[in-house]
């Protein structure tokens, strides 16, 4: 630890914003991880400017971090910063048709606001648990919706340190992926064009996905989502069960019994648990089916 960094950190956030050594399995829904040599959580955007542009000044490694879903954070942690984009930057606002949130809203809580003025176009998110700003990053999906599908437009931080609006037609948004990570970029807020609704209609398609979820997928044990990116022509949860995967464990790691796309933390899972977990499981699906599983999950830290 650099008490230099710290010092210039609470300078810029607030000494009540930044912790040393904040232990990662805090922030990930893995509940795995070691400790972050900084984390800051900023309370407005512009601390987010200033706190990255610190960081990018100096040639220090930093990472943004909505809720810590789809993450897993080494054992050794992070060498470098995280900058907490969430509960501190979280506001919704519903104009007309439009839902303006800030990245870190949670998915579930714009589905909720959505659905109290009865737009509907967003039931696919509701129980997606993720941030706005992470949905936008990676394009994500469920049962046939995409973020592509009802982003007007994104604002973002731009390495310069300028502040920048990109109409969603212009995002790039592919399976998993926008142009948010091709050019660096910190989303900090956006737009959603929805469609005015019947409530009662669009509360119960909610129901019926909350239902799929939870009859369908290892809610009640922490993961990060989704394992494994869907691979073309397959669905890479049927190849894992196919392979006789099913409540595969290395550790406290386990290939979900409920849903094989998901490996879940049994209690006690260390990163390395997973990371092998994971390895092995797509060493199998290759040699059996010949097909390469590529993770969802992202990486982050020493291992």
């Amino acid at each position: 630890m650099n008490q230099e960094i710290y010092t210039r950190l609470c300078q810029l956030a607030g000494q009540e914003q930044v912790q040393q050594a904040e232990r990662m399995d805090r922030h990930t829904t893995f509940r795995i991880g070691g400790p972050a040599d900084y984390f800051v959580a900023p309370k407005d955007v512009e601390t987010v400017k200033k706190v990255a542009g610190y960081c990018r000044e100096e040639q220090i490694p930093f990472y943004i971090l909505g809720n810590g879903s789809n993450l897993l954070v080494g054992d050794g942690g992070y060498r470098g910063v995280i900058i907490q984009v969430y509960k501190n930057l979280n506001e919704i606002r519903v104009e007309k048709t439009w839902v303006r949130a800030q990245a870190g809203a949670m998915l579930s809580v714009i589905a909720k606001q959505a659905l109290a003025h009865s737009l509907d176009g967003f039931t696919f998110a509701s129980g997606i648990p993720g941030t706005l700003g992470g949905a936008v990053v990676m394009n994500a999906g469920a049962y046939g919706g995409e973020m592509k599908d009802v982003v007007k437009e994104v604002t973002v931080l731009t390495p310069e340190g300028e502040i920048l609006t990109i109409p969603g037609s212009e995002m790039r948004f592919g399976y998993r992926t926008s142009i948010v990570t091709e050019q660096h970029y910190i989303v900090v807020e956006a737009v959603l064009e929805l469609q005015p609704g019947e409530q009662e209609t669009i509360r119960q398609r909610m129901e019926e996905l909350r239902e799929k979820r939870t009859t369908r997928q290892p809610l009640d044990l922490p993961s990060a989502g989704s394992t494994f990116k869907r691979p073309e022509g397959y669905f890479a949860g049927k190849l894992i069960m196919d392979a006789g995967l099913q409540g595969f464990t290395v550790g406290g790691a386990q290939v979900s019994e409920k849903h094989c796309g998901f490996v879940v933390n049994r209690g006690g899972a260390t990163a390395a648990d997973v990371r092998e977990l994971m390895r092995q499981v797509r060493e199998r699906v290759h040699q059996q089916f010949g097909v390469s599983l590529e993770p969802e999950v992202k990486m982050l830290g020493e291992f």
